[in-house]
Protein backbone atom coordinates (compact mmCIF):
# COMPACT_ATOMS: atom_id res chain seq x y z
CA UNK A 1 0.00 0.00 0.00
CA UNK A 2 2.81 2.41 0.95
CA UNK A 3 4.46 1.84 -2.43
CA UNK A 4 1.52 3.50 -4.15
CA UNK A 5 2.11 6.82 -2.33
CA UNK A 6 4.97 8.79 -3.96
CA UNK A 7 6.04 10.68 -0.85
CA UNK A 8 6.31 7.52 1.21
CA UNK A 9 8.30 5.75 -1.50
CA UNK A 10 10.65 8.76 -1.74
CA UNK A 11 11.43 8.54 1.98
CA UNK A 12 12.02 4.82 1.74
CA UNK A 13 14.51 5.45 -1.07
CA UNK A 14 16.23 8.24 0.91
CA UNK A 15 16.52 5.93 3.91
CA UNK A 16 18.32 3.35 1.82
CA UNK A 17 20.68 5.94 0.35
CA UNK A 18 21.51 7.38 3.76
CA UNK A 19 22.35 3.93 5.04
CA UNK A 20 24.84 3.72 2.17
CA UNK A 21 26.50 6.97 3.23
CA UNK A 22 24.94 9.31 0.66
CA UNK A 23 25.08 13.05 1.48
CA UNK A 24 22.25 14.59 3.62
CA UNK A 25 19.10 15.88 1.96
CA UNK A 26 18.61 19.62 1.50
CA UNK A 27 15.78 21.49 3.22
CA UNK A 28 14.21 22.37 -0.12
CA UNK A 29 14.28 18.78 -1.25
CA UNK A 30 12.72 17.71 2.09
CA UNK A 31 9.88 20.25 1.66
CA UNK A 32 9.17 18.91 -1.80
CA UNK A 33 9.05 15.41 -0.38
CA UNK A 34 6.63 16.46 2.39
CA UNK A 35 4.29 17.89 -0.23
CA UNK A 36 4.45 14.64 -2.10
CA UNK A 37 3.64 12.79 1.13
CA UNK A 38 0.67 14.88 2.30
CA UNK A 39 -1.20 15.87 -0.79
CA UNK A 40 -2.11 12.38 -1.93
CA UNK A 41 -3.14 11.44 1.67
CA UNK A 42 -5.50 14.43 1.96
CA UNK A 43 -6.99 13.51 -1.34
CA UNK A 44 -8.18 10.26 0.22
CA UNK A 45 -10.67 12.16 2.55
CA UNK A 46 -14.07 13.18 1.30
CA UNK A 47 -14.76 16.90 1.12
CA UNK A 48 -16.64 18.21 4.23
CA UNK A 49 -16.42 14.98 6.28
CA UNK A 50 -15.90 15.44 10.09
CA UNK A 51 -14.25 13.10 12.62
CA UNK A 52 -16.41 10.69 14.53
CA UNK A 53 -17.21 12.39 17.83
CA UNK A 54 -15.47 15.34 19.40
CA UNK A 55 -18.41 17.75 19.18
CA UNK A 56 -22.22 17.83 19.53
CA UNK A 57 -24.39 16.90 16.57
CA UNK A 58 -25.01 19.52 13.93
CA UNK A 59 -27.82 21.85 14.95
CA UNK A 60 -27.33 21.27 18.71
CA UNK A 61 -27.51 24.34 20.94
CA UNK A 62 -26.78 24.86 24.67
CA UNK A 63 -29.79 24.73 26.96
CA UNK A 64 -28.45 27.53 29.16
CA UNK A 65 -26.77 30.87 28.63
CA UNK A 66 -25.15 31.54 32.01
CA UNK A 67 -22.65 28.71 32.45
CA UNK A 68 -21.05 30.29 35.50
CA UNK A 69 -24.35 30.27 37.42
CA UNK A 70 -25.33 26.82 36.16
CA UNK A 71 -22.19 25.06 37.32
CA UNK A 72 -22.37 26.79 40.70
CA UNK A 73 -26.00 25.76 41.09
CA UNK A 74 -25.26 22.14 40.21
CA UNK A 75 -22.34 22.00 42.61
CA UNK A 76 -24.36 23.65 45.38
CA UNK A 77 -27.24 21.19 44.93
CA UNK A 78 -24.94 18.15 45.13
CA UNK A 79 -23.02 19.69 48.04
CA UNK A 80 -26.19 19.97 50.15
CA UNK A 81 -27.00 16.29 49.53
CA UNK A 82 -23.40 15.29 50.26
CA UNK A 83 -23.18 17.33 53.44
CA UNK A 84 -26.55 16.37 54.98
CA UNK A 85 -25.14 14.14 57.79
CA UNK A 86 -22.57 16.74 58.81
CA UNK A 87 -24.88 19.76 58.64
CA UNK A 88 -27.51 18.08 60.82
CA UNK A 89 -25.11 17.36 63.68
CA UNK A 90 -23.30 20.69 63.34
CA UNK A 91 -26.63 22.54 63.62
CA UNK A 92 -27.20 20.95 67.02
CA UNK A 93 -23.77 22.12 68.17
CA UNK A 94 -24.19 25.63 66.76
CA UNK A 95 -27.53 26.12 68.48
CA UNK A 96 -26.16 24.89 71.83
CA UNK A 97 -23.21 27.29 71.74
CA UNK A 98 -24.99 30.35 70.36
CA UNK A 99 -28.43 29.85 71.92
CA UNK A 100 -27.78 28.07 75.21
CA UNK A 101 -24.39 29.59 76.02
CA UNK A 102 -22.68 26.21 76.26
CA UNK A 103 -19.02 25.30 75.89
CA UNK A 104 -17.22 22.08 75.02
CA UNK A 105 -17.84 19.35 77.64
CA UNK A 106 -20.86 21.08 79.20
CA UNK A 107 -23.79 18.64 79.33
CA UNK A 108 -27.40 19.32 78.40
CA UNK A 109 -29.67 17.46 80.80
CA UNK A 110 -33.40 17.96 80.38
CA UNK A 111 -35.28 17.94 83.68
CA UNK A 112 -38.41 16.70 81.92
CA UNK A 113 -39.46 15.33 78.56
CA UNK A 114 -38.94 17.73 75.69
CA UNK A 115 -41.60 20.13 74.44
CA UNK A 116 -41.82 21.76 70.99
CA UNK A 117 -39.21 24.25 72.23
CA UNK A 118 -36.72 21.52 71.34
CA UNK A 119 -36.74 22.16 67.61
CA UNK A 120 -34.95 19.03 66.47
CA UNK A 121 -35.28 16.37 63.78
CA UNK A 122 -37.68 13.57 64.89
CA UNK A 123 -36.78 13.90 68.58
CA UNK A 124 -38.62 11.92 71.24
CA UNK A 125 -40.68 13.36 74.09
CA UNK A 126 -41.19 10.36 76.33
CA UNK A 127 -37.78 10.23 78.04
CA UNK A 128 -35.50 13.16 79.04
CA UNK A 129 -32.63 13.97 76.70
CA UNK A 130 -28.96 14.33 77.54
CA UNK A 131 -26.46 15.81 75.05
CA UNK A 132 -22.99 17.31 74.83
CA UNK A 133 -20.36 18.46 72.33
CA UNK A 134 -16.58 18.57 72.38
CA UNK A 135 -13.56 19.33 70.20
CA UNK A 136 -10.70 16.83 70.14
CA UNK A 137 -8.27 19.39 68.70
CA UNK A 138 -7.79 20.33 72.37
CA UNK A 139 -6.87 16.75 73.29
CA UNK A 140 -8.51 13.40 74.17
CA UNK A 141 -11.81 13.55 76.08
CA UNK A 142 -13.12 11.32 78.87
CA UNK A 143 -16.82 10.50 79.18
CA UNK A 144 -17.78 8.77 82.41
CA UNK A 145 -20.94 6.65 82.15
CA UNK A 146 -23.02 5.46 85.12
CA UNK A 147 -23.97 1.79 85.29
CA UNK A 148 -27.50 0.75 84.37
CA UNK A 149 -29.55 -0.50 87.30
CA UNK A 150 -32.50 0.17 89.58
CA UNK A 151 -31.92 3.94 89.34
CA UNK A 152 -32.09 4.10 85.55
CA UNK A 153 -30.21 3.45 82.34
CA UNK A 154 -28.88 5.26 79.31
CA UNK A 155 -29.49 4.64 75.63
CA UNK A 156 -27.87 6.58 72.81
CA UNK A 157 -24.91 7.24 70.55
CA UNK A 158 -21.71 9.24 70.30
CA UNK A 159 -21.12 10.45 66.74
CA UNK A 160 -18.35 12.17 64.84
CA UNK A 161 -18.60 15.30 62.69
CA UNK A 162 -20.07 13.30 59.82
CA UNK A 163 -22.59 11.82 62.25
CA UNK A 164 -21.18 8.34 61.93
CA UNK A 165 -21.69 6.53 65.23
CA UNK A 166 -18.38 5.82 66.94
CA UNK A 167 -19.88 4.51 70.20
CA UNK A 168 -23.22 3.15 71.34
CA UNK A 169 -23.81 3.35 75.09
CA UNK A 170 -26.03 1.54 77.55
CA UNK A 171 -26.96 -2.14 77.85
CA UNK A 172 -26.55 -2.67 74.10
CA UNK A 173 -23.49 -0.41 73.81
CA UNK A 174 -19.73 -0.50 74.37
CA UNK A 175 -20.10 -0.43 78.13
CA UNK A 176 -22.82 -3.16 78.05
CA UNK A 177 -24.70 -1.19 80.68
CA UNK A 178 -21.86 -1.59 83.19
CA UNK A 179 -20.78 2.03 82.93
CA UNK A 180 -17.13 3.04 82.73
CA UNK A 181 -14.84 5.63 81.18
CA UNK A 182 -14.83 6.11 77.42
CA UNK A 183 -11.72 7.82 76.06
CA UNK A 184 -12.15 9.61 72.73
CA UNK A 185 -8.95 10.38 70.84
CA UNK A 186 -8.48 12.66 67.80
CA UNK A 187 -7.38 11.70 64.27
CA UNK A 188 -3.76 10.56 64.15
CA UNK A 189 -3.48 10.05 67.90
CA UNK A 190 -0.54 7.70 68.61
CA UNK A 191 0.11 7.96 72.34
CA UNK A 192 -0.51 5.04 74.69
CA UNK A 193 -4.02 4.80 76.12
CA UNK A 194 -3.96 4.68 79.95
CA UNK A 195 -5.38 1.65 81.73
CA UNK A 196 -8.97 1.70 82.80
CA UNK A 197 -10.43 3.35 79.71
CA UNK A 198 -12.56 2.08 76.82
CA UNK A 199 -10.73 3.56 73.84
CA UNK A 200 -12.72 5.11 70.98
CA UNK A 201 -10.66 6.58 68.12
CA UNK A 202 -12.53 9.34 66.30
CA UNK A 203 -11.89 9.98 62.59
CA UNK A 204 -12.92 13.63 63.12
CA UNK A 205 -12.26 16.36 65.68
CA UNK A 206 -15.70 17.47 66.74
CA UNK A 207 -17.85 14.82 68.33
CA UNK A 208 -21.27 14.88 69.97
CA UNK A 209 -23.56 12.61 71.92
CA UNK A 210 -27.27 12.34 72.57
CA UNK A 211 -28.57 9.92 75.19
CA UNK A 212 -31.98 9.21 76.61
CA UNK A 213 -32.25 8.73 80.34
CA UNK A 214 -34.68 5.80 80.58
CA UNK A 215 -36.53 5.60 83.91
CA UNK A 216 -36.24 2.29 85.71
CA UNK A 217 -39.50 0.47 86.59
CA UNK A 218 -41.41 2.50 89.15
CA UNK A 219 -39.26 5.58 88.55
CA UNK A 220 -40.28 8.97 87.14
CA UNK A 221 -38.87 11.46 84.63
CA UNK A 222 -37.53 13.41 87.61
CA UNK A 223 -35.66 10.28 88.72
CA UNK A 224 -34.26 9.91 85.20
CA UNK A 225 -33.01 13.51 85.35
CA UNK A 226 -31.28 12.84 88.69
CA UNK A 227 -29.68 9.69 87.29
CA UNK A 228 -28.29 11.66 84.34
CA UNK A 229 -26.38 13.94 86.72
CA UNK A 230 -23.91 11.07 87.24
CA UNK A 231 -22.38 11.73 83.82
CA UNK A 232 -18.99 13.45 83.64
CA UNK A 233 -17.12 14.84 80.62
CA UNK A 234 -13.65 16.41 80.64
CA UNK A 235 -10.31 16.47 78.85
CA UNK A 236 -7.86 13.69 79.66
CA UNK A 237 -5.34 16.30 80.73
CA UNK A 238 -7.73 17.26 83.55
CA UNK A 239 -8.36 13.68 84.71
CA UNK A 240 -6.37 14.17 87.92
CA UNK A 241 -8.62 17.00 89.04
CA UNK A 242 -11.66 17.52 86.76
CA UNK A 243 -13.62 20.74 87.14
CA UNK A 244 -17.12 20.52 88.54
CA UNK A 245 -19.41 19.29 85.80
CA UNK A 246 -21.65 21.95 84.32
CA UNK A 247 -25.18 20.86 83.41
CA UNK A 248 -27.59 22.97 81.34
CA UNK A 249 -31.35 22.42 81.55
CA UNK A 250 -33.07 24.04 78.54
CA UNK A 251 -36.56 22.77 79.37
CA UNK A 252 -37.97 26.33 79.33
CA UNK A 253 -35.76 27.59 76.49
CA UNK A 254 -36.09 27.44 72.75
CA UNK A 255 -33.35 25.20 71.37
CA UNK A 256 -33.46 25.69 67.55
CA UNK A 257 -31.26 22.92 66.20
CA UNK A 258 -32.69 22.50 62.69
CA UNK A 259 -30.49 23.02 59.63
CA UNK A 260 -31.06 26.24 57.70
CA UNK A 261 -32.43 25.95 54.18
CA UNK A 262 -31.11 29.28 52.98
CA UNK A 263 -27.69 30.84 52.49
CA UNK A 264 -26.73 30.13 56.10
CA UNK A 265 -26.61 26.44 55.20
CA UNK A 266 -23.36 27.08 53.33
CA UNK A 267 -21.89 29.21 56.08
CA UNK A 268 -22.33 26.21 58.36
CA UNK A 269 -20.87 23.96 55.68
CA UNK A 270 -17.78 26.17 55.57
CA UNK A 271 -17.50 26.02 59.38
CA UNK A 272 -17.45 22.21 59.20
CA UNK A 273 -14.95 21.94 56.35
CA UNK A 274 -12.63 24.46 58.01
CA UNK A 275 -12.06 22.09 60.95
CA UNK A 276 -12.40 18.48 59.87
CA UNK A 277 -9.88 16.34 57.96
CA UNK A 278 -10.64 15.87 54.27
CA UNK A 279 -11.36 12.26 53.45
CA UNK A 280 -9.92 10.80 50.27
CA UNK A 281 -13.34 10.12 48.77
CA UNK A 282 -14.43 13.73 49.37
CA UNK A 283 -11.59 15.47 47.53
CA UNK A 284 -13.55 15.89 44.30
CA UNK A 285 -16.36 17.60 46.21
CA UNK A 286 -13.88 19.81 48.05
CA UNK A 287 -12.57 20.93 44.66
CA UNK A 288 -16.10 21.76 43.56
CA UNK A 289 -16.74 23.75 46.72
CA UNK A 290 -13.91 26.12 45.84
CA UNK A 291 -16.07 27.60 43.08
CA UNK A 292 -18.66 28.43 45.77
CA UNK A 293 -16.18 30.23 48.00
CA UNK A 294 -15.82 27.30 50.43
CA UNK A 295 -12.16 26.40 50.85
CA UNK A 296 -10.32 24.89 53.77
CA UNK A 297 -8.10 27.45 55.50
CA UNK A 298 -9.68 30.46 53.79
CA UNK A 299 -12.59 32.77 54.71
CA UNK A 300 -16.04 32.03 53.31
CA UNK A 301 -16.13 34.24 50.21
CA UNK A 302 -18.88 33.45 47.68
CA UNK A 303 -19.40 35.87 44.81
CA UNK A 304 -22.88 37.13 43.92
CA UNK A 305 -23.43 34.38 41.37
CA UNK A 306 -22.52 31.72 43.94
CA UNK A 307 -24.80 33.27 46.57
CA UNK A 308 -27.72 33.22 44.17
CA UNK A 309 -26.99 29.64 43.14
CA UNK A 310 -26.62 28.42 46.72
CA UNK A 311 -29.80 30.09 47.93
CA UNK A 312 -31.82 28.39 45.19
CA UNK A 313 -30.07 25.01 45.37
CA UNK A 314 -30.66 24.51 49.09
CA UNK A 315 -34.36 25.30 48.65
CA UNK A 316 -34.58 22.82 45.78
CA UNK A 317 -32.91 20.07 47.82
CA UNK A 318 -35.52 20.50 50.55
CA UNK A 319 -38.32 20.10 48.00
CA UNK A 320 -36.54 17.20 46.34
CA UNK A 321 -36.18 15.20 49.57
CA UNK A 322 -39.77 15.93 50.57
CA UNK A 323 -40.86 14.56 47.20
CA UNK A 324 -38.51 11.60 47.60
CA UNK A 325 -40.38 10.50 50.73
CA UNK A 326 -43.77 11.15 49.12
CA UNK A 327 -42.84 8.60 46.48
CA UNK A 328 -40.92 6.08 48.56
CA UNK A 329 -40.69 2.70 46.84
CA UNK A 330 -42.98 -0.06 48.06
CA UNK A 331 -39.84 -2.01 48.99
CA UNK A 332 -39.21 0.46 51.83
CA UNK A 333 -42.46 -0.46 53.59
CA UNK A 334 -41.96 -2.37 56.82
CA UNK A 335 -45.06 -4.44 56.16
CA UNK A 336 -45.86 -4.83 52.43
CA UNK A 337 -49.60 -4.31 52.98
CA UNK A 338 -49.23 -1.31 55.31
CA UNK A 339 -48.00 2.24 54.75
CA UNK A 340 -45.25 2.50 57.36
CA UNK A 341 -41.57 3.09 56.69
CA UNK A 342 -38.92 2.52 59.32
CA UNK A 343 -37.20 5.72 60.41
CA UNK A 344 -33.95 3.72 60.44
CA UNK A 345 -33.24 3.11 56.76
CA UNK A 346 -29.82 1.46 56.91
CA UNK A 347 -27.57 0.70 53.96
CA UNK A 348 -27.01 -2.80 52.56
CA UNK A 349 -24.42 -3.46 55.29
CA UNK A 350 -26.93 -2.50 58.00
CA UNK A 351 -24.87 0.55 58.89
CA UNK A 352 -25.54 4.22 58.16
CA UNK A 353 -22.39 5.17 56.28
CA UNK A 354 -23.81 4.25 52.84
CA UNK A 355 -20.19 3.67 51.79
CA UNK A 356 -19.32 0.66 49.66
CA UNK A 357 -16.12 -0.57 48.04
CA UNK A 358 -16.71 1.32 44.83
CA UNK A 359 -19.23 4.10 45.57
CA UNK A 360 -21.10 6.18 48.14
CA UNK A 361 -24.89 6.01 47.88
CA UNK A 362 -25.43 9.76 48.14
CA UNK A 363 -29.21 10.16 47.87
CA UNK A 364 -30.33 7.49 50.37
CA UNK A 365 -27.70 8.83 52.78
CA UNK A 366 -29.02 12.38 52.42
CA UNK A 367 -32.62 11.19 52.77
CA UNK A 368 -31.86 9.27 55.98
CA UNK A 369 -30.12 12.19 57.67
CA UNK A 370 -32.81 14.57 56.41
CA UNK A 371 -35.32 12.96 58.80
CA UNK A 372 -33.23 11.26 61.45
CA UNK A 373 -30.21 11.94 63.68
CA UNK A 374 -28.12 9.71 65.94
CA UNK A 375 -28.46 6.31 64.34
CA UNK A 376 -26.89 3.20 65.90
CA UNK A 377 -23.56 2.04 64.54
CA UNK A 378 -25.13 -1.16 63.23
CA UNK A 379 -28.83 -1.88 62.81
CA UNK A 380 -29.31 -5.28 64.37
CA UNK A 381 -32.09 -7.72 63.57
CA UNK A 382 -33.52 -6.92 67.00
CA UNK A 383 -32.94 -3.16 67.58
CA UNK A 384 -33.44 -1.66 71.03
CA UNK A 385 -36.01 0.71 69.53
CA UNK A 386 -37.97 0.86 66.30
CA UNK A 387 -39.85 3.77 64.77
CA UNK A 388 -42.62 3.29 62.22
CA UNK A 389 -43.29 6.46 60.23
CA UNK A 390 -46.83 6.69 58.80
CA UNK A 391 -46.49 7.88 55.20
CA UNK A 392 -50.11 7.43 54.10
CA UNK A 393 -53.54 6.33 55.32
CA UNK A 394 -55.02 2.86 54.86
CA UNK A 395 -56.13 3.73 51.33
CA UNK A 396 -52.64 4.83 50.32
CA UNK A 397 -53.40 8.55 50.32
CA UNK A 398 -50.65 10.82 51.65
CA UNK A 399 -51.49 12.33 55.03
CA UNK A 400 -52.70 15.92 54.67
CA UNK A 401 -52.79 19.08 56.75
CA UNK A 402 -56.16 19.94 58.22
CA UNK A 403 -57.50 16.36 58.21
CA UNK A 404 -58.38 14.22 61.24
CA UNK A 405 -56.95 10.70 61.36
CA UNK A 406 -57.43 7.78 63.74
CA UNK A 407 -55.06 4.94 64.67
CA UNK A 408 -56.29 1.92 66.63
CA UNK A 409 -53.72 0.63 69.12
CA UNK A 410 -54.36 -2.93 70.32
CA UNK A 411 -54.40 -3.78 74.01
CA UNK A 412 -51.30 -5.92 73.59
CA UNK A 413 -48.44 -4.16 71.83
CA UNK A 414 -45.22 -6.07 71.04
CA UNK A 415 -42.94 -4.11 73.40
CA UNK A 416 -40.92 -4.98 76.48
CA UNK A 417 -40.78 -1.38 77.72
CA UNK A 418 -43.40 0.98 76.26
CA UNK A 419 -44.90 2.34 73.05
CA UNK A 420 -45.41 5.96 72.01
CA UNK A 421 -46.96 7.91 69.15
CA UNK A 422 -45.28 11.19 68.33
CA UNK A 423 -46.50 13.55 65.62
CA UNK A 424 -44.08 15.79 63.72
CA UNK A 425 -44.52 18.59 61.23
CA UNK A 426 -43.73 16.99 57.88
CA UNK A 427 -42.11 20.24 56.71
CA UNK A 428 -39.46 20.34 59.45
CA UNK A 429 -39.51 16.77 60.86
CA UNK A 430 -39.74 18.43 64.29
CA UNK A 431 -42.42 18.83 66.97
CA UNK A 432 -45.57 20.86 66.29
CA UNK A 433 -46.28 23.87 68.50
CA UNK A 434 -49.78 23.90 69.98
CA UNK A 435 -51.68 25.32 72.94
CA UNK A 436 -51.41 21.93 74.65
CA UNK A 437 -47.69 21.49 73.90
CA UNK A 438 -48.65 17.84 73.42
CA UNK A 439 -46.49 16.05 70.90
CA UNK A 440 -46.83 12.46 72.10
CA UNK A 441 -49.18 9.93 73.64
CA UNK A 442 -47.79 6.71 75.03
CA UNK A 443 -48.56 3.67 77.13
CA UNK A 444 -47.55 5.81 80.13
CA UNK A 445 -50.80 7.80 79.64
CA UNK A 446 -53.14 4.83 79.16
CA UNK A 447 -54.89 5.45 82.48
CA UNK A 448 -55.93 8.91 81.21
CA UNK A 449 -57.23 7.79 77.81
CA UNK A 450 -60.63 6.43 76.85
CA UNK A 451 -60.38 2.70 76.14
CA UNK A 452 -62.05 0.72 73.39
CA UNK A 453 -64.16 -2.35 74.11
CA UNK A 454 -61.21 -4.67 73.38
CA UNK A 455 -58.96 -2.86 75.89
CA UNK A 456 -57.04 -0.97 73.24
CA UNK A 457 -57.18 2.76 72.51
CA UNK A 458 -57.77 4.94 69.46
CA UNK A 459 -55.35 7.82 68.98
CA UNK A 460 -56.57 10.84 66.99
CA UNK A 461 -54.25 13.11 65.02
CA UNK A 462 -55.58 16.34 63.55
CA UNK A 463 -56.51 19.99 64.08
CA UNK A 464 -59.37 19.30 66.51
CA UNK A 465 -60.20 16.48 68.92
CA UNK A 466 -63.45 14.51 68.56
CA UNK A 467 -65.90 15.36 71.31
CA UNK A 468 -65.05 13.60 74.56
CA UNK A 469 -61.72 12.26 73.23
CA UNK A 470 -59.36 15.13 74.03
CA UNK A 471 -57.16 12.79 76.10
CA UNK A 472 -56.71 10.56 73.02
CA UNK A 473 -55.73 13.43 70.70
CA UNK A 474 -52.47 14.89 69.38
CA UNK A 475 -52.97 18.35 67.79
CA UNK A 476 -51.47 19.26 64.42
CA UNK A 477 -52.20 23.03 64.36
CA UNK A 478 -52.73 23.11 60.62
CA UNK A 479 -49.45 21.33 59.83
CA UNK A 480 -49.06 18.31 57.60
CA UNK A 481 -48.50 15.46 60.05
CA UNK A 482 -45.72 12.90 60.13
CA UNK A 483 -46.76 10.40 62.83
CA UNK A 484 -44.17 8.06 64.31
CA UNK A 485 -45.18 4.94 66.22
CA UNK A 486 -42.29 4.10 68.52
CA UNK A 487 -41.64 0.63 69.89
CA UNK A 488 -39.25 0.59 72.87
CA UNK A 489 -37.88 -2.88 73.39
CA UNK A 490 -39.72 -4.51 70.47
CA UNK A 491 -40.44 -8.22 70.93
CA UNK A 492 -39.91 -11.10 68.53
CA UNK A 493 -43.47 -10.68 67.25
CA UNK A 494 -42.52 -7.22 65.98
CA UNK A 495 -39.06 -8.13 64.71
CA UNK A 496 -40.23 -11.16 62.75
CA UNK A 497 -43.26 -9.21 61.50
CA UNK A 498 -45.91 -11.62 62.75
CA UNK A 499 -47.41 -8.53 64.41
CA UNK A 500 -48.84 -5.91 62.06
CA UNK A 501 -50.00 -2.45 63.06
CA UNK A 502 -53.13 -1.09 61.42
CA UNK A 503 -52.80 1.96 59.18
CA UNK A 504 -54.09 5.41 60.05
CA UNK A 505 -57.68 5.94 58.94
CA UNK A 506 -59.14 9.19 57.63
CA UNK A 507 -61.97 10.37 59.91
CA UNK A 508 -62.80 13.75 58.42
Amino acid sequence: MQGNIPGVQWFLNRRDLLKQGVATVSVATLATAMTALTVPTAALAQDGQDPLGGQPAKGATPSIKDFDYQIKYQRAFEAVLWNMPAIAIYSLRRAAFTGLGMKDNDIISYSAVATPKLEAITANSTTPYIAAYTDLRKGPVVLELPASGPDGSLYGQVVDAWQFTIADVGPSGLDQGKGGKLLFTPPGYSEAVPDGYIHVASPNYRIAFAFRSVPAPGKTAADAHTYAQRLRMYYLGEAGNPAQQKFVDPIAQRYPTLPFYDGRHFEDMHAIMSVEPVREHDKVMMGMLKSLGIEKGKPFSPDESAKRAMNQAVIDVWYYLQDWYDHTPDAMRFWPDRHYVSLLQADENKTFSFTYDDYIDLIPRAAEFFWCTYMPRVLSDAPATQYMMAMADKDGRLLEAGKLYKLDIPAEMPVKQFWAITVYDRATMSFIYSDLDRTTLSSYELDKMKKNADGGVSIYVGPKAPDGLEANWIPTSGKRPLPAVRFYGPTDAFNNKTFKLEDFELVS
